[in-house]
């Protein structure tokens, strides 16, 4: 046993000699070298540890970065639901090809106020012999006959569904007052479109002698004593555009108002003969293409 452990403390004092003289020996600094990259090591995963100060200091505040992120991601979702919509303008299929289409909002709007909104797009820039379209929404959402009529409080009587189809067209034509100057005038517009002409032939002309109290404010006709004989002035036959018609006249002759039946479908109330000629020739086309 005594010469064991002689044996084992002799090895470590050979070791150990050994170790010294490498040390002194290393011209290179190898030994060095590892034992600086051993301690280099052990600094790196101390940084690293998730138990170190720093390390903890990091991850409070990548946790309260977070929590203040989905904190505000929860605002807007519920206080501003609406922020990300974008507006869409409504679509309506147009009767006739136009050159340019405005949509006009009248939630809450009286009859006066929408004869005024529509009367707005009058000195809208349109092309000489375009149309300009015209759409009235509610709730964002097209209008029909059916309801701009109940809007506007009118006199017509139908008395059966499906006489004039809910998809009717406001307009504003653009025609050159004289082929020689550069004036021009613009010419408000009504295109409904109908099922039956027989059907349709009595409704219209029992609507006439109210049909200019109902529309005059989007004709700009005011009620005075100077136009109230036209309230109660009888209608006359006529042809426009090689079109029966029915025709309003004032006291010099002029055209006050009047409907034209362009088509087995289609009804134009106007009162210029200048957008009865360019919407019949519209029409035409629409068939030619159809």
């Amino acid at each position: 046993m005594e010469n064991d452990s002689k044996l084992k403390n002799r090895n470590v004092e050979t070791y150990t000699e050994d170790m010294v003289k490498a040390i002194e020996s290393d011209k290179g600094g190898l030994i060095k070298k590892i034992i600086h990259e051993q301690e280099e090591h052990e600094a790196l995963k101390k940084n690293l540890s998730p138990t170190s100060s720093r390390n903890k200091l990091f991850m409070l505040i990548g946790v309260a970065l977070l929590f203040f992120a989905l904190v505000i991601l929860a605002f807007l979702a519920f206080f501003n639901k609406n922020s990300n919509v974008v507006s869409v303008a409504p679509q309506s299929a147009s009767i006739i090809f136009v050159d340019q289409t405005d949509f006009k909002a009248i939630d809450g709007f009286t009859k006066d106020q929408i004869a005024n909104a529509v009367l707005t797009q009058v000195n809208n820039e349109v092309k000489i012999g375009g149309i300009d379209g015209i759409y009235l929404t509610e709730n964002n959402k097209v209008i029909g006959f059916k309801r701009f009529i109940s809007l506007i409080n009118s006199n017509i009587v139908l008395n059966q569904d499906g006489l004039i189809n809910d998809n009717f067209l406001l307009g504003i034509e653009n025609s050159a007052a004289n082929s020689a100057s550069q004036t021009t005038s613009r010419n408000f517009f009504i295109l409904l479109n109908m099922n039956s002409f027989g059907s349709v032939f009595p409704v219209m002309l029992g609507w006439e002698n109210k049909m200019l109290y109902d529309l005059s404010g989007f004709f700009g006709v005011s009620i005075s004593s100077d136009t109230n004989y036209l309230f109660t002035k009888d209608w006359e036959d006529g042809v426009v555009a090689n079109k029966n018609a029915r025709i309003l006249r004032d006291k010099d002759g002029k055209i006050v108002l009047m409907y034209v039946y362009a088509d087995d479908n289609s009804i134009i109330i106007t009162n210029s003969e200048d957008a009865v000629n360019e919407i019949v020739l519209r029409l035409a086309s629409s068939k030619i293409k159809e």
